[in-house]
């Protein structure tokens, strides 16, 4: 189990998938990116808040707790995008959206409206050409705003992300084998 740290939802648990497979981002970590992103934001409130390879959800579920207006979560497999679904309504969160598809398939379309944050946390063993391919989409299919953060959590052992034209590096937080790369969508 993992629980929301802050916001509406703050102290309740949420359940995560069984095995392997998910490695969900600790409490230290998710603590210290929400008071990043609040210190660049100030609030979450009224924001548009992607979450990409959701796994448990409890980033995407930290944010809407948080005030984020729209928050939608991309998860590839479908008993893990249920049971993020489940959380949601658990906690009360009609407004989460849950997608089960891969995330170079929800990317490759654009979006009803832009972001204003997106998290990726994709599976540690996923190369860095995929992952710069995935960030490339969100650049070239407008999903972020003018002056978006985006936001990837990798293994401390990865190499600094792939930045395509279009995001430019802000800087880079490690917290033992986890490392929080930040950039910020350039305006045009």
């Amino acid at each position: 189990m993992t629980r929301i740290i802050g916001g509406s939802a703050g102290g309740r648990r949420i359940s995560t998938p069984r095995g392997a497979a998910t490695r969900p981002t600790s409490d230290r970590v998710r603590e210290a990116l929400f008071s990043a992103l609040e210190s660049w934001c100030g609030s979450l409130h009224g924001l548009r808040f992607l979450d990409l390879y959701a796994g448990s959800g409890a980033i995407g579920l930290e944010a809407w707790s948080r005030g984020a207006a729209t928050v939608t979560l991309v998860e590839s497999d479908r008993r893990t995008a249920a049971l993020i679904a489940d959380n949601a309504r658990s906690l009360g969160s009609g407004t989460a959206d849950v997608v089960s598809a891969s995330v170079a398939t929800v990317l490759a379309r654009p979006p009803a409206a832009a972001y204003d944050v997106v998290f990726l946390d994709p599976p540690y063993p996923l190369d860095e050409t995929a992952l710069g391919g995935d960030l490339a989409l969100l650049v070239a299919h407008d999903w972020l705003a003018a002056g978006a953060l985006v936001v990837v959590e990798r293994s401390s052992r990865s190499p600094e992300p792939t930045w395509p034209a279009g995001l430019v590096r802000d800087r880079e937080k490690r917290y033992g084998e986890t490392t929080l790369w930040y950039a910020v969508a350039s305006t045009p």
